[in-house]
């Protein structure tokens, strides 16, 4: 599991939004930090690992430790998992990051991988409070997708996923970013985008699934074609919340609202003030 030690803190943590995730019962959500400082009088990188209070405690080489420096081959022992920090040389970290890139993205669609998601969402959301602009976060789920691959089969399941990625990711901007969630689930943030062009955006994306033609896969046979929908969800920065993961909940309630309500449809995490429905914006360029 690759640390990115070119950031000046990394969180490990079971919590979604850690940069090294353990998905571990008794780790916490924030449970420790590798924080990289410079030594004052040697002027060496140094690499120092900080418990954060956490449940069950941070070892380090089988000593539980508050804070300590790293050294190369030094194992970290969080909840159940073991964690070797390695300093590697330009051709391991290349190879490493080559790793690295392939994990941040969905095989399957080509889109980012939910974790890729939350590290850029996170970034761009600290961005968005310093410079005080705007952006929206979607939510989207295929509905009755288990009737596709009970019907066609998981190959045709499969490549409708493919093709359901491909009609997001023509729909955001190149700036925006677009995640598959796992299963039928995908999300996508929207830079610079007032609530009313999210819901723009948002009703661009389903309707260009619910027009969409999408391939049955036929061993031995002529391929076909069959239809899916899409159930879409959205919150807005600042309006709903200042905290990322909270939009991404408040996105995902307003998903499940729009399943709730009959499918195929997009909903705002809340009912638009006047202000917001007569506002007038422009669209936003693709």
């Amino acid at each position: 599991m690759p640390i990115p030690l070119e950031r000046e803190k990394v969180i490990l943590g079971r919590a979604l939004e850690a940069d090294v995730r353990v998905n571990d019962s008794k780790v916490s959500r924030q449970h420790a930090t590798i924080n990289t400082t410079v030594n004052e009088n040697s002027g060496a990188v140094e690499y120092i690992l900080k418990d954060l209070r956490s449940r069950s405690g941070t070892f380090l080489n089988g000593h539980q430790i508050t804070e300590s420096a790293l050294q190369s081959g030094d194992k970290i022992t969080i909840g159940e998992h073991i964690l070797r920090f390695e300093l590697l040389d330009e051709i391991d970290r290349e190879y490493q990051q080559q790793i690295h890139r392939l994990l941040a993205h969905d095989d399957l669609t080509g889109l980012l991988s939910s974790r890729s998601f939350f590290s850029e969402l996170r970034r761009e959301s600290a961005r968005a409070r310093a410079e005080e602009r705007p952006f929206c976060v979607l939510m989207m789920d295929v509905d009755f997708f288990k009737e596709v691959n009970d019907t066609y089969g998981h190959l045709t399941g499969s490549r409708t996923l493919e093709e359901i990625g491909a009609c997001i990711n023509t729909n955001v901007r190149s700036g925006d970013a677009a995640a598959r969630f796992g299963g039928e689930e995908f999300a996508a943030f929207l830079l610079d985008a007032e609530i009313t062009q999210a819901l723009v955006a948002a009703e661009r994306i389903r309707a260009s699934v619910e027009q969409c033609d999408f391939s049955v896969i036929r061993q031995g046979r002529p391929a076909g074609k069959h239809k899916v929908t899409i159930s879409i969800g959205v919150s807005s920065f600042p309006e709903d919340s200042h905290d990322p993961i909270e939009l991404v909940e408040m996105a995902d309630s307003a998903l499940y609202r729009a399943k709730r309500e009959g499918r195929n449809r997009v909903c705002a995490y809340r009912e638009l003030t006047p202000e917001e429905l007569g506002r007038q914006l422009p669209a936003r360029r693709m």
